[in-house]
């Protein structure tokens, strides 16, 4: 058994593709295949299941790849604590981040963690928040700038960088223009703007319109929040946007405060709560939380 294998098993199981896995970490997809099957050799057991257009682990194979995950923490935290006697930091941190996102100065915050960290590599991408979420948990990812609702995810530690009222906008001579506030059930009879699904503002009104039995009719989704405000102003339909969306736009368009409900989201930096993480991934948590994130106007994306 070869630690190459482990880390094989774990990225496909958590690609749950065999080519996307081969990608990420940088092989040939025909060299990680061999690599498993000469591991299910060796342990007498199928653990992948190759059948569906996903692989999933057999039940046998989610038990290996428990304790092959710890078996990789275990090597890392040990090649951590010889590098730290060295006065090295050694591995990998993975970053995540909502696509847009212009609320935490995330490229000062790299460039420092490298400048400290040279020996780190360090990698980028950009999804949306309950993408991000979901590789947190799978551990494809350390730490993750998502946008949530007041109440941190399950299983998932925050800080917040942005905190701001999610609004209604109009445009200036609409009928409701007249008016400060509207409530959810009022703002579902109208035809609205929204980001995707997938989206911490999106799920943020959906959850809503869910508790009160209602269902929002969407009819332009927009991931960029200023094209959501453009199309507002068009008249195309009521878009619900971050109070400072609404602001930076004024002059066409007319802000309501939403009632019963009120939503009300954040931009927060989130990790696992629980869990080992790696050396390096302490040390860009630390990092992370110590920056100053409010260097350019903050605005709460998707």
């Amino acid at each position: 058994m070869e630690l190459r294998q482990l880390e094989y098993l774990i990225g496909v199981a958590d690609d749950r593709n065999f080519t996307r896995a081969a990608a990420r970490m940088h092989v040939a997809q025909p060299g990680v295949s061999a690599q498993i099957r000469r591991l299910e050799r060796e342990l007498g057991h199928e653990l992948l299941d190759r059948s569906g257009r996903d692989i999933r682990p057999t039940d046998v194979g989610a038990a290996v790849i428990e304790h092959a995950r710890a078996a990789l923490a275990s090597i890392a935290s040990a090649r951590a604590v010889a590098d730290e006697f060295a006065g090295l930091l050694r591995g990998r941190v993975a970053v995540g981040m909502l696509s847009g996102c212009n609320s935490a100065d995330v490229p000062r915050m790299l460039a420092g963690f490298h400048q400290r960290h040279p020996g780190v590599d360090i990698s980028l991408s950009e999804a949306a928040s309950q993408e991000l979420l979901a590789a947190l948990h799978s551990r494809a990812i350390d730490l993750a700038i998502v946008a949530i609702g007041p109440d941190d995810p399950e299983g998932v530690v925050t800080q917040t960088i942005v905190d701001e009222a999610v609004v209604a906008v109009v445009r200036r001579d609409d009928p409701l223009a007249t008016r400060s506030s509207i409530t959810m059930a009022r703002l579902c009879e109208r035809d609205l703007i929204s980001l995707p699904r997938g989206t911490g503002i999106r799920a943020m009104l959906d959850n809503a319109c869910a508790r009160l039995g209602l269902t929002p009719r969407i009819v332009f989704e927009a991931s960029d929040l200023q094209m959501q405000a453009e199309l507002a102003s068009r008249g195309l339909g009521i878009a619900i946007v971050p109070t400072s969306t609404a602001d930076a736009n004024r002059e066409a368009l007319h802000p309501l405060t939403i009632t019963r409900p009120s939503l009300r989201g954040r931009v927060a930096l989130a990790w696992l709560a629980a869990g080992q993480l790696t050396a390096a991934g302490q040390a860009l948590i630390r990092l992370a939380r110590t920056a100053t994130w409010e260097a350019e106007p903050a605005t709460l994306p998707g």
